[in-house]
């Protein structure tokens, strides 16, 4: 519970506090540059607040006035030509996105020609490599489907990374921090070189990894959690938040095309069916009736529910997901275990087979299956990564990764027996 309280507290902490014997000076009105007032519980934002356009930027010389760390920033910044600040952006050089560089066995499996193809999932816990660069805990990390040699990941630190994972010279090709809090989800576009990230500046953003820039901002109302895009169109992206709303976009328009509305608790996740035609939404039902809502089946056209009595137990879930093939999804939930449900109505919660071996207790940690749907794996609170027979939920192996809990796990979508997994202290290791 400490390693939680420290993740989301307040990022003000660092600001020094003023003699009250000293004088000070009336305080200025500041602006927020670029967002609708919405209170975060992030103040990143607000510490790259401006001076208004009226005030002239210099104040007064007062012999022996001591002059705050913020305020001297702003100072410093109202000099600045520009309206707002430039997200920090590390652009890719030329040639890092390129997979060229990749070892020739490496080559060899992403081109399907290696004896992973053959042998399956036979993931032997050897690590493969770390990867360094986060300073807060990660929240999401996943592969990129088309370019296989890159992988994405978002974290508390504000940031985007993107990582060309076996470039021996520069594994960190590009780092963005668009978003002025922290960053809780980030997924690949299925079409061409581009980033969906949101976070806790109410906001999803798309970002052209290949130029390095923000190409479109989703503002929203309430904290963005979690995002995916649509199987069968990229074009249209769900996003779920903090005050229970979620919202269908089209990035064509750059509008929400539908909203699912049920005055639910804040949204944990959200999971479209294979086929697009449904989706999943989890929620913190710790506000309502914990016997309704906490999972929804929702029908995506039609902007109804099929149902909100799927799971009835007293435990929120932060994490849910469908097979790749059955017809079925399971669901991370908070009482340590992973349940696994039907998909087809009256989407009923196997009662006899759960994973069980892991722990939760409160952290984010999310499960996937594996290429061919075989294995369930997942991170949990001890550090560890947890591999589950799909058919028999019996214990496969076990894989110590870190020493705080392990946050999200991953199987490469070219390789089969290569896993990335994330932490909580900032770090990613990929497994083979």
């Amino acid at each position: 519970m400490d390693l939680l309280c420290r993740a989301y507290a307040n990022a003000s902490d660092d600001e020094e506090v003023e003699n009250s014997s000293r004088p000070i000076l009336p305080a200025k009105k500041r602006r927020l540059e670029g967002h609708s007032f919405h209170p975060i519980p992030f103040s990143a934002a607000a510490d790259h607040g401006r001076l208004s356009s009226g005030e002239t930027g210099q104040a007064p010389a007062v012999p022996g006035r001591y002059v705050s760390k913020r305020e001297r920033a702003i100072l410093s910044a109202s000099s600045m030509p520009t309206d707002s600040f430039p997200p920090v952006i590390i652009p890719p050089d030329a040639g890092t996105l390129s997979d060229a560089d990749l070892p020739g066995d490496v080559k060899a499996l992403l081109k399907g020609h290696g004896k992973a193809h053959v042998h399956g999932n036979k993931i032997s816990g050897k690590l493969s490599l770390t990867l360094k660069g986060h300073s807060k805990a990660i929240n999401s990390i996943q592969w990129s489907h088309n370019h296989a040699h890159l992988l994405a990941s978002a974290g508390m630190d504000q940031s985007v990374f993107v990582w060309n994972v076996w470039n021996k010279a520069r594994k960190k090709i590009c780092t963005f921090t668009h978003h002025k809090s922290a960053v809780t989800d980030v997924r690949w576009c299925p079409q061409g070189l581009f980033l969906l990230s949101c976070g806790y500046d109410c906001s999803s953003r798309l970002i052209d990894v290949e130029k390095g820039v923000e190409t479109q901002q989703f503002k929203e109302d309430q904290v963005v959690q979690s995002i995916k895009f649509h199987p069968a169109n990229s074009n249209l992206f769900l996003s779920g938040g903090s005050k229970g709303f979620i919202r269908l976009w089209d990035t064509r328009v750059k509008k929400v095309v539908h909203e699912y509305l049920r005055h639910l608790d804040p949204v944990l996740d959200v999971e479209f069916s294979v086929d697009g035609k449904h989706f999943i939404s989890s929620t913190d039902t710790s506000r309502s009736n914990i016997s309704e809502n906490s999972i929804i089946i929702w029908d995506v056209s039609r902007q109804i529910p099929l149902s909100n009595q799927v799971y009835t137990e007293a435990f929120t879930c932060p994490c849910v997901r469908y097979h790749p093939s059955d017809c079925c999804f399971i669901a991370q939930s908070n009482g340590n275990y992973i349940a696994i449900f039907s998909a087809r109505p009256p989407f009923r919660l196997d009662k006899f087979k759960r994973y069980e071996n892991h722990g939760v207790w409160g952290f984010p940690i999310k499960c996937n299956f594996s290429l061919d749907g075989k294995e369930v794996v997942t991170g949990s609170s001890d550090g560890s990564i947890y591999f589950y027979d799909y058919r028999t939920a019996e214990l496969i192996r076990k894989i110590k990764a870190f020493e705080e809990p392990c946050i999200d796990v991953v199987f490469h979508p070219l390789i089969p027996d290569l896993v990335a997994a994330c932490s909580w202290n900032g770090e990613i290791s990929v497994f083979d």
